[in-house]
């Protein structure tokens, strides 16, 4: 079994995970009591997936060129929602990136060179299971980069994402929202499941005592980088699986692939999908 380290972590947190069941929602900033149930889940996540097929035909029709990038803490559930959008999608038209640690050969090259060659072509949509908003968060936080590294970071991101915008891509930047009592449990059933084990990294287990640092640094870089033209789009993730539904109808709310699209797919669900400064408390830690 992988050992969790757990110094660092505050006792009511650790409290709340001890008295924690399977299916409770163990977040008081959680605007659901219980999660949803996988029956109900399964016939809305099918119904959305034929919807989402016939956005890529469309995309592809169109031309259309879409970059999807899921950011949050560690098991936020950004991997689990990139599978379910994958889920029935024809592979030759949509891929996942997932960038291990960048080689000798890319940290002596512009930061967002290895993530251009990922973009997608005519026709194509790209999900980036995390992505160049690394080294806003993570990288400070661990220490991977230098402070100064990360402020020319923030500014240049504006820019590029600008480039993108202009060049007729379309940008989504969703972060995955978390609590840290349930961030917790998650790592903890990984750490106890042999098949999930490969999804905890070491930095993974370092980072879990950094909440507030990696709170800091979320902060900073939505200061910076949340604009009008490439804004983030939050998602309340305590309950994948209504994180799952909110992130492909608004996906799907978003374009014009099929004139019927409003009476096929219902508006997200406001109380988990949105502008940060809808979504949360002015005493809320996100």
């Amino acid at each position: 079994m992988t050992l969790i380290p757990t110094a660092g972590i505050p006792q009511e947190v650790l409290h709340k995970v001890e008295r924690s069941r399977r299916k409770q929602i163990i977040s008081d900033s959680y605007p659901y009591p219980t999660k949803m149930p996988r029956r109900r889940y399964e016939a809305r996540k099918a119904e959305l997936q034929v919807e989402l097929l016939k956005l890529q035909n469309w995309v592809k029709e169109s031309g259309q060129r879409i970059v999807m990038l899921f950011e949050g803490r560690d098991a936020a559930g950004k991997g689990g929602t990139i599978k379910r959008f994958m889920e029935h999608l024809n592979p030759r038209g949509a891929s996942v990136v997932a960038l291990p640690a960048p080689t000798e050969r890319e940290r002596g090259q512009w930061y967002f060179q290895r993530y251009v060659e990922h973009l997608p072509s005519s026709g194509e949509i790209v999900f980036f299971d995390r992505s160049w908003y690394n080294r806003a968060v993570v990288e400070p936080v661990m220490g991977f980069c230098t402070p100064a590294e990360t402020v020319r970071f923030l500014r240049d991101t504006v820019l590029f994402e600008e480039m993108l915008i202009n060049e007729g891509l379309r940008l989504f930047k969703f972060w995955f929202s978390v609590s840290q009592e349930e961030q917790l449990r998650r790592v903890m059933s990984r750490a106890q499941d042999s098949l999930k084990q490969w999804k905890l990294s070491d930095v993974d287990r370092r980072s879990l005592p950094l909440w507030d640092e990696f709170t800091e640094a979320k902060k900073l870089m939505f200061a910076a980088t949340d604009t009008k033209a490439s804004p983030w789009i939050v998602v309340k993730s305590d309950d994948k699986k209504r994180a799952r539904l909110s992130c492909m109808r608004y996906v799907l709310r978003s374009f014009d692939y099929d004139p019927g699209v409003a009476g096929h797919v219902r508006q997200p669900d406001p109380k988990l999908i949105g502008p940060a400064k809808s979504l949360y408390s002015k005493d809320e830690v996100w």
